[in-house]
């Protein structure tokens, strides 16, 4: 994605990989492929396809992880599985820099569902996709606007578990107030009409190749 040492932009249809690391530890244990819908200094757009094969951890005995009580949910040891992603796709947006992404659902149908804010480290790009590394708590945004902190109990826990010390967790704060400025100015991106949105018929659904955990040559925000 690097040339002549000036980022480029992936055309719409480009199949990405858009990954994840552990929260303590180098190696990367989410990953997906997608494809580009937009690229440019002011949005990445990336459409996970229903039926995407995808990597994800779970416990050492292919227990899902949310299966696990909390209290033992990040202690237990893992193993990563490869899976498919079922049910709806999933369109995920990012501005470069931001430490937060919001994912869009629907419902069979095309029924818009919700608006998910993923708060995490901003993406940082490589030329076969992009990296960051989840901060665990989120946001939930409604069609109607209204909205509501997910899943605090999960960000509590990897607080007593050596997840994320004082210092993180409260830039992780930090960020998820000025999520929420954001969703009450009703800024973008709930206000540019993505749920309205729908994939090209024509891309096929990305491979996962079998270097999905490469480490990048260079990568840059």
């Amino acid at each position: 994605m690097e040339a002549g040492g000036s980022a480029a932009y992936w055309n719409p249809g480009s199949q990405i990989l858009w990954r994840y690391r552990e929260n303590a530890g180098a190696r990367f244990h989410i990953a997906r492929p997608v494809t580009v819908v937009r690229d440019d200094a002011e949005l990445l757009a990336v459409w996970l396809a229903p039926g995407t094969e995808c990597v994800r951890p779970v416990l050492a005995d292919g227990t899902p992880v949310h299966e696990e009580p909390l209290e033992s949910r990040y202690t237990k040891p893992r193993t990563l599985q490869r899976d498919h992603w079922f049910g709806t796709g999933v369109l995920k947006l990012a501005r470069p820099g931001e430490p937060w992404s919001v994912w869009l659902f629907w419902e069979p149908g095309w029924q818009f569902k919700n608006w998910y804010v993923n708060l995490e480290e901003p993406l940082a790009r490589w030329a076969g996709g992009v990296d960051s590394e989840d901060h665990f708590l989120d946001i939930s945004v409604h069609p109607d606007r209204t909205w509501g902190w997910r899943d605090e109990d999960e960000f509590a826990q990897a607080r007593r578990d050596g997840l994320m010390d004082d210092r993180l967790a409260e830039r992780v704060r930090e960020a998820g107030r000025a999520a929420v400025r954001v969703i009450r100015d009703w800024g973008p991106p709930f206000s540019d009409g993505w749920q309205r949105w729908r994939p090209d018929p024509a891309w096929s659904v990305p491979s996962l190749p079998d270097d999905w955990d490469r480490t990048p040559a260079h990568v840059s925000t």
